[in-house]
């Protein structure tokens, strides 16, 4: 099989989180409803709109990536010395959904921060400075005039779950559009997504009932329950295989 296409994985962005994490309520008026989901990344946090209408799929919702803001400067891990500072580091951003969001809609807007993997090395080797940069996104982001729905550090298996979700729900895995127009259930079968990273890469899949493995994560979409499991390999990332390659050459 061919590799997905860079651009492919891009747009896809956070719809995982948006799916999944993001409660939403029905929309009587037949306007857009929008989400915004912050990922604070390791290198830099990118603000994701998503807008949606009553329009659903077995009781999951049907959503798409609208608009982004990638945020100026540092990962909000480099804030941990000076949480303080780390609510201005998403002032540009915030200001600038307020003006893609509908001012009516601002209070109606959820919004949700997941942070990955430097935020959870910062966690493992200073808790307590972690905790205080998670209380400052807290503050800064319950001070704006949208929902807040929380920031949390996802953990390694929920970051992939929500990658599979992203790609699969890309590559209209779980639902599909008929020659009506109308969402029917897609009979296709899920991809396994393959994610390279600095320093490990994972893979994740949906695997059989009897095979789902305790670490494993359920999930609940369109209709029908999926069991992902992800298999990290340490050591096996992009960071590893170039200090590899680079003593051979030397060799």
């Amino acid at each position: 099989r061919e590799l997905l296409p860079p651009w492919l994985v891009i747009i896809a962005g956070l719809t995982g989180i948006m799916l999944l994490c993001i409660s939403t309520k029905d929309n009587v008026s037949g306007v857009f409803q929008y989400g915004i989901v912050l990922d604070a990344g390791p290198s830099h946090t990118v603000l994701f709109i998503y807008q949606w209408t009553t329009t659903n799929a077995s009781k999951t919702g049907v959503i798409r990536e609208c608009r982004s803001c990638p945020k100026q400067g540092p990962a909000v891990s480099n804030y941990a010395y000076s949480p303080q500072k780390v609510g201005k580091s998403l002032e540009l951003c915030l200001n600038w959904a307020q003006k893609e969001i509908p001012a009516e809609q601002h209070s109606q807007t959820p919004i949700y921060l997941g942070a990955t993997a430097s935020m959870r090395q910062l966690n493992l080797t200073h808790p307590t400075l972690s905790d205080g940069l998670l209380a400052a996104l807290t503050v800064a982001l319950k001070s704006s005039p949208f929902d807040f729905q929380g920031a949390q550090i996802l953990s390694s298996p929920d970051e992939e779950a929500f990658n599979w979700v992203a790609v699969n729900y890309v590559l209209e895995n779980f639902f599909k559009y008929d020659w009506r127009g109308q969402l029917v259930p897609c009979r296709k079968g899920m991809a396994g997504v393959l994610s390279v990273g600095g320093t490990s890469t994972q893979l994740t899949s949906k695997v059989e009932e009897n095979q789902a493995p305790r670490e494993g994560v359920r999930l609940q979409l369109y209709g029908q329950t999926h069991n992902i499991y992800t298999h990290r390999c340490p050591c096996h990332g992009t960071a590893q295989l170039r200090s590899g390659l680079l003593s051979r050459l030397i060799q």
